[in-house]
């Protein structure tokens, strides 16, 4: 909705309205240049939020894949567990180090673009879900359903797919969702030391650091702003993890409902 919503540009430099309080004009004030704030604030979602997107699905999909693998043959024996167990330390390996840091190397190793941000999300991200993915593997395979499916003569790329992999989703979907936050809050922490998206592109991150300097000469809006909307899309990612989480736990549900249940019954006794 930004090119319908945002009133002006949102790389449009007016030199004669920098630095301008919110006014009938411009609702949220102009920065150091005289961009809009409002357009700007608008638009940078389109970014943040896009990147992301892409760079925690790229981790869903190589981490879950890793982990499914290596939670189902980490007792098999043989060289599908010495591998299991040499993908296990590569992942404590890379957790080990600062997650900005880890981030700002790749950055810097790979070159200042849109495309490296998504593999640096992808690649420091991608050992939770390959840890989580693990540990549901590990309990599904005790169940009577996978036994069951062994049994049947089932291969086990089948049984991974239809049958661990669909009763593993819900903690995955919860931890993505949070994850996405997580990446938007990245994103922006990588534009405002100047590693992330560049200038005139509109993202929070780098909209912070141009307006943070003005904090201290009164004119607050070219960064509070901006600090608000991100503030307010880590949080809405984060409460939709939330929601996923009890949604897709039965046991949650069946309390849920038991307690709307309650309520109702309350509101409607005499």
């Amino acid at each position: 909705m930004a090119p319908i919503l945002a009133p002006y540009d949102p790389v449009a430099a007016n030199a004669t309205s920098f630095l301008q309080p919110p006014n009938a004009m411009h609702w949220l004030g102009t920065d150091a240049v005289g961009m809009d704030i409002l357009s700007r604030v608008l638009y940078a979602p389109r970014i943040d939020v896009a990147i992301a997107l892409g760079g925690t699905a790229a981790s869903v999909l190589i981490g879950t894949s890793l982990g499914l693998w290596v939670g189902y043959y980490a007792a098999a024996g043989g060289i599908r567990e010495i591998l299991s167990f040499g993908i296990m330390r590569v992942a404590d390996v890379m957790q080990a180090f600062p997650v900005f840091v880890f981030a700002i190397a790749l950055v810097a190793s790979l070159g200042q673009s849109i495309q490296t941000l998504l593999v640096a999300i992808a690649f420091v991200n991608a050992p939770i879900y390959l840890r989580l993915m693990r540990n549901q593997a590990l309990a599904a395979r005790r169940l009577r359903y996978v036994e069951a499916a062994t049994v049947a003569g089932l291969s086990p790329v089948r049984i991974m797919l239809r049958h661990i992999l669909p009763n593993s989703a819900g903690p995955l979907l919860a931890q993505a969702s949070v994850n996405i936050g997580w990446a938007v809050l990245l994103t922006a922490s990588l534009s405002f030391v100047g590693a992330g998206v560049r200038p005139p592109t509109p993202e929070l991150g780098s909209m912070i650091a141009a307006g943070f300097q003005n904090v201290v000469t009164g004119q607050w809006w070219p960064s509070l702003v901006p600090g608000i909307a991100l503030a307010a899309i880590v949080l809405g990612f984060s409460l939709v993890g939330e929601s996923l989480e009890v949604l897709t736990d039965p046991v949650k549900v069946r309390e849920l409902v038991h307690d709307v249940n309650l309520h109702k019954a309350a509101r409607t006794k005499p």
